[in-house]
């Protein structure tokens, strides 16, 4: 049975690219996965009983922590759960595979060298590369050494004696241009191992080297005016190119450097570690200091990279980080980067350190659903510039369609929440006709004047939904009831989500994803909703008053049961009597019928 704990991590992991690592009791890591999507993913192993992986159970049993690390794309899923694999070897990622090993790439221990993709690795002096934890990975980097060298894919014993003996024939791949006919002697030995030498270049992570390799040969064509053989690297070129600007999990970074970065809030400091190693991400650790004193925030990340550095043993020569922190090492370059591979790295570090806090802040508010509601709220004080927190909020909505029924709706919000019991609908008194700022100047000093006289307390913020005329109004009849600046007040008009203050004529413009329009957005559509439903009860109402209470002998429940059976005053009228009669009874029947009869004459 899942615990409290998994399900709070479960409840606010991201749907993000990424791979995640499961602990047991101890600390250890004992699967590493990948994933498109990371919440679906973990949430799987949970979810379902597993009955045909008995393997799968026992892990989930042991499960005890849950960590992940996000990254930009799929693709970066599988370079990153590749390096964590090998990095750790984690007890059940070799368990829960089909009792299958990881494939590998094998750079065969022959004469004309084969490259294949295999799960055994022997003792046979062959180079393995690897292991990679999805085969369609593997084919990929296949198909790019393919598309780049003309590498044979046939199994035959190509030694200098059987070559010599003339026993072979070239196949398909030779004629279509994926092998130089090795077997036959069209190709030597030299030129091929040169070939193998870049691809394992390439395996290691190395293409730089491999890429500025082509591009010397390839300039070097092209001043010589053999354009036709320069146009072929350039074609290796740019493949070889856009493999390594897929990602950032894997660089072209040559050297083992340590990235860091920070985000922080009013308690703590939060420091994201990642550990590159030629140019591969390793390691992934996330921590936070609790904030004693008003720390700086390059006191903090200094006191991480001491703290990181010490623990896991690093000794890169080069720090990567968002800012320059208070410290010097002896022997290391820390450097802020502004473009390239180290900048992608950057990035994908603060990206998790982002999601860090994130997570943190939707576990304790999922523990105490009040600490969100007040946070937001704050923030809502901080962005609307308000003397007082906004716990009690009340918006106006009016509406009335082609001047009928006119209704106003005031809708109230406490702790961010809708409390649907201090809903309130007014129909208008005083106004004729479909007048909007007649109307909110009404039901705004109703509302308030019976609030002042009951002696109940007023909200700390109005919301009025319109723009600067409906405000206006609003604010007049505040300053008739002497509450005008001690209740915030705004409006905010439809077209482009702008807040309007009293007497400014410049909106304000939040941002769209602030959680402060959120909650204003949520109390304009509320309020609107509210009105809404009032105004069609009282248009309604009105017609059925209109058509059936003009009927003597029929009362109220004689109406309730008609509309019950045929929806509308209209299927009533076109009902035959006979129908009418099984519903009230003849005499009312007879009543209806007489009264619909002379409608028609008249």
């Amino acid at each position: 049975m899942i615990n409290d704990y998994l399900k709070n991590i479960i409840r606010n992991i991201p749907q993000k690219p990424g791979c995640y690592q499961y602990y047991d009791d101890k600390g250890v890591i004992i699967y590493v996965g990948k994933a498109k999507n990371l919440k679906k993913r973990v949430s799987s192993y949970f979810t379902k009983n597993h009955e045909d992986s008995p393997k799968t159970r026992i892990l989930v049993s042991k499960i005890k922590d849950i960590k992940y690390i996000i990254v930009e794309s799929e693709e970066d899923t599988l370079l990153l759960e590749n390096s964590l694999i090998k990095e750790f070897q984690p007890r059940y990622n070799v368990m829960l595979k089909d009792d299958k090993s990881y494939p590998s790439i094998v750079i065969r221990n022959e004469y004309f060298p084969r490259i294949e993709i295999t799960r055994k690795i022997l003792k046979d002096g062959s180079k393995y590369f690897g292991p990679y934890s999805n085969v369609l990975s593997v084919k990929t980097l296949l198909e790019l050494i393919h598309k780049l060298y003309p590498i044979r894919t046939c199994s035959l014993n190509l030694t200098p004696e059987k070559i010599a003996e003339g026993k072979y024939k070239v196949c398909l791949e030779y004629h279509i241009k994926r092998c130089k006919g090795p077997c036959v002697g069209l190709q030597n030995s030299e030129e091929y191992i040169k070939n193998v030498n870049a691809i394992q270049e390439i395996l290691k992570g190395n293409t730089n080297l491999v890429s500025e390799s082509i591009y010397s040969e390839m300039q070097a064509l092209a001043e010589k005016q053999e354009f036709e053989e320069a146009n072929k690297l350039k074609e290796k070129f740019i493949l070889i190119e856009n493999f390594k600007n897929k990602s950032t999990v894997v660089s072209s970074i040559k050297y083992n450097i340590d990235v860091f970065s920070y985000d922080e809030d009013a308690d703590a400091g939060y420091i994201n570690y990642l550990n590159v190693y030629n140019g591969a991400v390793i390691q992934a650790y996330t921590f936070e200091y609790r904030k004693r004193i008003e720390e700086e925030k390059e006191e903090l990340l200094a006191l991480g990279i001491i703290e990181v550095r010490k623990r896991f043993g690093s000794t890169a020569k080069e720090i990567v980080v968002p800012f320059l922190p208070d410290l010097k090492l002896d022997g290391v370059e820390i450097n802020i980067p502004q473009r390239g591979d180290k900048k992608k790295l950057l990035l994908l570090s603060t990206q998790n350190v982002r999601q860090y806090k994130l997570d943190k802040l939707k576990r304790a508010e999922s523990l105490n659903p009040e600490q969100r509601g007040t946070r937001i709220l704050k923030e809502m004080q901080k962005d609307l510039n308000l003397k007082d927190l906004p716990s009690h909020i009340e918006c106006f909505d009016n509406s009335n369609i082609q001047g009928t029924n006119p209704v106003s709706a005031c809708v109230v919000f406490k702790m961010g929440k809708p409390s649907k019991k201090d809903y309130r609908h007014f129909n208008v008194k005083t106004v004729v006709g479909p007048d909007d700022f007649s109307t909110m100047r009404e039901v705004v000093y109703r509302r308030y004047h019976r609030l002042i006289e009951e002696g109940s307390p007023l909200p700390q913020l109005i919301v009025i939904d319109g723009g600067k005329g409906q405000l206006s109004a609003a604010c007049e009849s505040l300053k008739e009831l002497g509450i005008y600046g001690k209740v915030a007040i705004v409006g905010i008009a439809k077209r482009l989500e702008e807040i309007y203050y009293p007497e400014d004529s410049i909106p304000l413009y939040l941002d769209k994803n602030s959680e402060s329009l959120k909650i204003i957005q949520h109390l304009r559509d509320e309020a609107h909703r509210f009105g809404i439903t009032f105004h069609r009860n009282q248009r309604s109402k009105g017609q059925v008053k209109s058509e059936l209470d003009n009927i003597k002998g029929i009362g109220e429940e004689t109406k309730r049961l008609l509309l019950k059976e045929f929806k509308s005053v209209k299927r009533i009228k076109s009902a035959s009597n006979e129908e009418i009669e099984k519903v009230v009874g003849k005499h009312k029947a007879t009543l209806i019928e007489k009264y619909f009869t002379e409608e028609k004459e008249s």
